[in-house]
């Protein structure tokens, strides 16, 4: 088995180019030498973040990323193959692409890399883990062709 990236947009309201969300996931995966993987990518809107947000970090308000590991907790070793699940908010990564005056595929490249860099273990709860983690998110970036 190889890299499996499967993006489904969920966003009724958004019409989005994929690319830069595959592009993102898999130099993310090349990068971290991650083989023999599942992953997915969902892009919703700002409702459906909200209510994940608040199912399972008890947050209720969007936010632009959430990502979902496979491979953490009791059962964590019973599909080694399946990293986990990233959700992207299109309207917040919408909102935050013209805050930054980036485009909207520089904006989900950035989130997808973020989210898979949390599904391999990354993580920013101490200045230590974010300074490590923004710039693994940074050199991943620089090699993504948006």
């Amino acid at each position: 088995m190889t890299q499996q990236i499967y993006i489904r947009n969920e966003s009724l309201e958004h019409v989005v180019n994929e690319s830069a969300v595959r592009f993102a996931a898999e130099a993310t995966l090349v990068d971290q030498n991650v083989q023999d993987c599942e992953v997915s990518v969902m892009l919703t809107d700002d409702s459906q973040i909200q209510e994940l947000n608040f199912n399972y970090r008890q947050i209720g308000k969007p936010t632009d990323v959430l990502a979902f590991a496979m491979r953490e907790g009791v059962d964590g070793e019973l599909h080694s193959e399946l990293l986990g699940d990233v959700v992207i908010s299109i309207g917040t990564a919408k909102r935050q692409a013209y805050e930054n005056d980036y485009t909207l595929d520089v904006e989900l490249a950035r989130l997808t890399v973020h989210g898979v860099l949390h599904l391999l273990g990354y993580d920013h709860q101490t200045q230590d883990e974010e300074e490590i983690m923004f710039e693994v998110q940074e050199r991943i970036l620089c090699m993504i062709p948006i």
